[in-house]
Order: C-alpha cells, then structure tokens, then sequence
C-alpha cells in the first residue's frame, strides 16, 4: 500500500457486487468478502464488517442497487407481490418490492444520517425513473456516483482541516474516522494525513476505542500504512494526557449533525469534548455535509443505537466479565454544539452560530 493510505479502499462497487474490507478481521488478516445480495450488505452494517457512516452509506446506496437487480428479474417472471397484484403495472410492482427492502436497510443502524440519505437518494432515482431496465441502470449509476463523491468530499474537506493543525502539534482522535470508514482518505484521519502530508510534521494519539476497539484496530492499522508517528491509548487516559499538556487539538468523525450543531459519534466522543474544552483545547468535529441533519433540531431527537452486551463482556472471543450481567452498550453519544470548536466540511470551515451557518452551507 502506498504511504499515505490514499489506496485503501473498504468498498467496491462492481455493479454486480460489493466488494468490501471485512473490518471485524483486522488489524491480524487483511481480508475482503464479496456480497451479491442486498440482505447480505444488512448483516455486513449489522455486524460491523463494514462500518463508518460514510461507509455504511455507501453501502446501503450498493444494497439498494443489488435489491433492484434481483427485483428485475422476479418481475420479468411476473411474480405477483400479493393476491390484489395483478392489476398494478410490472413497474409499480417493481417499485413496491424495492421501497420494502429500502427501508429494511435504512433501518439496519439507526443513528448515521448518511445511511437513511443514501437510500432516500436512491429512492429519488427509482421515483424518476420510467421503466425497470432504466431504473436498475441509473441505480447502479448512482452507486457508483456516490463513492466518487465521498472520495472528493474527503478530500476537499481533509485539505480544510489541515490548515487548523497546527505545526510540531500533537493531535487526539477517537474511533475510526478514516479510509475505512468512508470510500478513502477519510475524514478526520482525512486531516491528519493531508496535514502530515503538507509537512506540518504532526503526531497522533489514538484512543482504543472500548468496546469494539476502532481505534486500537482499525485506526492504528491505518496509519501504519502512514510514516505519521501514533501513540495508542486507553480511552480514559485522554484527559490526562490533555491536563498535562501533551494533546494540542481532538479531531473527530460524526455519524450525524443535527441543525443547531449537536454532534453524534462514538461513545465516548462527549467526554472527550468535554475534557477539551476544561483545558482550552479546540476540539473539531470533520464530516461531509451528507451528514448534517437539518430536520432535527438537536441532538436528544437522534436515535442512539444499543448494540449488543457481548460486547462489552467479551474480548477478542474471551469472557471479560461475570454472565447475567445487565449491560448498557450504547454505540454512540452526543456532543451538545456548545463543546465544539468547527465543523469541518468539504465545502468549508462552518462555526458558531451553527444554527445559521450550518444550513446556509448545507444550502449553498
């Protein structure tokens, strides 16, 4: 792989299939599955092979395009979707059957926005179009657009995070913000790579990231394919590391923005936002804008994911815990606005007032 990462690609979209980077198999196998089915991509989001709300996106857009290839060719057979079917045109039975299964991918994780924008964009496409064999045409189209979109946003965006890092400085990051969990490049490892690649000679800290370790797998594997210098550690070490002086700024993904600037990410983001600002330490938030959710208000209107107690009671397949435990493992937390520094986008740098500055950006 080359040097700055620029060649990780978690998802391929073929048009037939999609290609992915089984992330549950790193940093220890570098392995790839293949996935021909629309409910195959659901257990992929599921069961966090693929992950990174970019990259779920993308994913859901992919399982969209697969579920109307397979529709194609049931209702050419003119396979009835219920008794009273058979006064709807082949179309309006095409269309039915994909709405179904788009809403069991949205609904594969609730709290990335770009998931349900994804398939409300391929959702726009079918609506549009006037025949099968051109809907499944545009769709795969559209698949492919969307991957080519989030690689130039996290471009854009990562060469205007770079120019907030500063120099010789030390930068925190938490969960896995990068290649892996977007089309490439990243987004807030996107910074941290266009600001070591500008020269601005940069170190990194990365939390661990409990209880699935995004961090500690995921991002470590990341920026060994890099030259920047990286220190793991364990999540509650970071405001002592920031007390003592030894973190210059945080910078972090999303999974979703709502209008007034409210943040959700990674559990643990909100202590770490908080930590920030006790020790006047900016703490910046990098997502494409296909993650700010302008029909919520703020932030206690976003659905947060429970996952799974084994998680938590388990560690790389060894019991961590007493059995019969009772076990909250929330996902995701929020960061109220007031915490956060900047939100960066590939369009620009937007600060308070959010509220204002963030729909006039999503609406430029």
């Amino acid at each position: 792989m080359k040097k700055n990462g620029r060649d990780i690609k978690p998802i391929v979209w073929t048009g037939s299939t999609v290609e992915l980077i089984d992330q549950t198999k790193l940093p220890n196998s570098l392995e790839t599955v293949t996935l021909t089915d629309s409910n195959q991509v659901i257990s992929a989001i599921k069961n966090l092979k693929v992950r990174g709300a970019p990259a779920i996106g993308i994913a859901g857009a992919c399982a969209v395009a697969l579920a109307a290839q397979k529709i194609q060719k049931e209702t050419v057979k003119n396979q009835p979707i219920d008794n009273n079917s058979h006064s709807l045109t082949k179309l309006e039975i095409f269309r039915q059957k994909l709405t179904s299964i788009s809403n069991q991918i949205r609904q594969s994780r609730p709290t990335a926005i770009n998931l349900d924008w994804a398939v409300t964009r391929m959702m726009f496409i079918m609506h549009q179009s006037d025949s099968i064999n051109t809907t499944v045409l545009k769709l795969n189209d559209e698949a492919s657009q969307i991957i080519k979109e989030d690689i130039t946003a996290n471009l854009s965006l990562s060469h205007h995070g770079s120019a907030l890092i500063e120099k010789n400085s030390a930068v925190l990051t938490h969960c896995n913000a990068g290649a892996l969990a977007t089309a490439g490049h990243g987004t807030a490892l996107g910074i941290i790579k266009s600001a070591w690649a500008s020269g601005k000679n940069i170190s990194v800290f990365i939390t661990e990231t409990r209880p699935v370790l995004q961090g500690a797998r995921l991002t470590s594997w990341e920026l060994s394919q890099t030259d920047i210098p990286y220190t793991l550690i364990v999540d509650s070490a970071a405001a002592s590391l920031m007390y003592s002086g030894e973190i210059s700024c945080v910078v972090v993904g999303a999974d979703r923005i709502t209008a007034n600037g409210d943040i959700a990410n990674k559990i643990g983001t909100y202590g770490l936002a908080i930590a920030a600002r006790a020790n006047n330490i900016p703490f910046y938030v990098a997502a494409p804008l296909s993650t700010i959710d302008l029909s919520i208000n703020s932030g206690d209107k976003i659905p947060i994911e429970h996952r799974p107690a084994a998680e938590v009671t388990s560690l790389l397949g060894y019991s961590s815990a007493l059995t019969g435990l009772t076990v909250q493992n929330m996902a995701f937390d929020i960061t109220p606005n007031h915490l956060v520094s900047a939100v960066i986008t590939e369009l620009g740098i937007i600060r308070q007032p959010y509220n204002l500055n963030l729909e006039a950006m999503v609406n430029s």
